[in-house]
């Protein structure tokens, strides 16, 4: 098994390519002891970029990431985020000591923005810049911004992240929004890199794992990575299922894969608006 290579943010922050993804966690008491165990083995395997946020189980999915990096702190890339409408000033400062003292840390070490809402992108980034300030943060990105929304933002903030859905059915980014997050030297976030598991069932996708001897997510996931500035964050709530991911950083594919790919699943044609899960 190899080391799982870094991508390295605006910041300077080095991070895995392959971290952890957390929506849907924390909901069921029931697989609490499961979760905590896959979010554990993750970082044993080196996948130490954890994402969560506050909406997801309205803290719950919080609340379990901090169980699970009890006494492991210093090795986690902590990532949450806030929601639009708690985005203005004094509710994006609010809103991460609540997600600090759910999380059980002094730290998050990038907040992101989780989708644009109605406050005024320009006051939520001076809250942002306000709490790397004080160390609250250690730097803040963006989750589900278009090229426009970018270009809304003040000049001279640059995100560390824009997190948004992409995969081998949401290939709409490629595009427009790709090209100008690398204009920006500003790595995108996957998530749902498996689109929950929906596209697994594809004739094509099944055909290329069958050749390299691996599954159609371990396929799915690699042809994400592939892109060096493109990490991503799948969910896993098992041992079994976070090993499964961790191999897909070591699956090389070749040229006739992604064109095996590109015919079953075509890149765009022309800009498409941002999908959001």
């Amino acid at each position: 098994m190899h080391v799982i290579r870094t991508v390295t943010l605006p910041s300077g922050a080095r991070v895995p390519a392959l971290g952890q993804g957390t929506w849907h966690m924390g909901d069921d008491r029931s697989r609490r002891a499961e979760e905590l165990d896959a979010l554990r083995a993750g970082l044993d395997l080196g996948m130490t970029l954890i994402d969560t946020a506050e909406m997801y189980g309205s803290g719950a999915s919080e609340e379990l990431v901090g169980e699970a990096i009890q006494g492991r702190r210093d090795e986690v890339f902590l990532v949450s985020k806030v929601l639009p409408s708690n985005a203005d000033r004094r509710g994006t400062a609010e809103a991460c000591r609540a997600s600090l003292r759910r999380l059980g840390t002094d730290r998050i070490d990038l907040y992101l923005l989780h989708w644009r809402g109605g406050v005024p992108l320009a006051e939520t980034v001076e809250a942002l810049e306000e709490l790397v300030r004080q160390g609250s943060i250690g730097s803040w990105g963006v989750s589900n911004l278009d090229t426009d929304d970018l270009a809304d933002l003040p000049r001279g903030a640059v995100p560390d992240t824009d997190q948004i859905l992409y995969n081998l059915t949401r290939r709409g980014p490629e595009y427009a929004l790709l090209p100008r997050c690398r204009e920006l030297s500003v790595p995108v976030m996957a998530y749902s890199p498996v689109e929950q598991g929906r596209l697994l069932g594809h004739e094509a996708l099944r055909a290329v794992a069958d050749a390299h001897g691996a599954t159609p997510a371990q396929v799915a996931l690699a042809w994400v990575l592939r892109r060096e500035d493109v990490i991503a964050i799948p969910k896993a709530s098992s041992r079994r299922h976070v090993e499964e991911n961790r191999a897909a950083a070591d699956l090389v594919l070749g040229e006739e894969d992604f064109a095996a790919l590109d015919e079953a699943f075509p890149p765009p044609a022309g800009k498409r608006p941002l999908e959001i899960l």
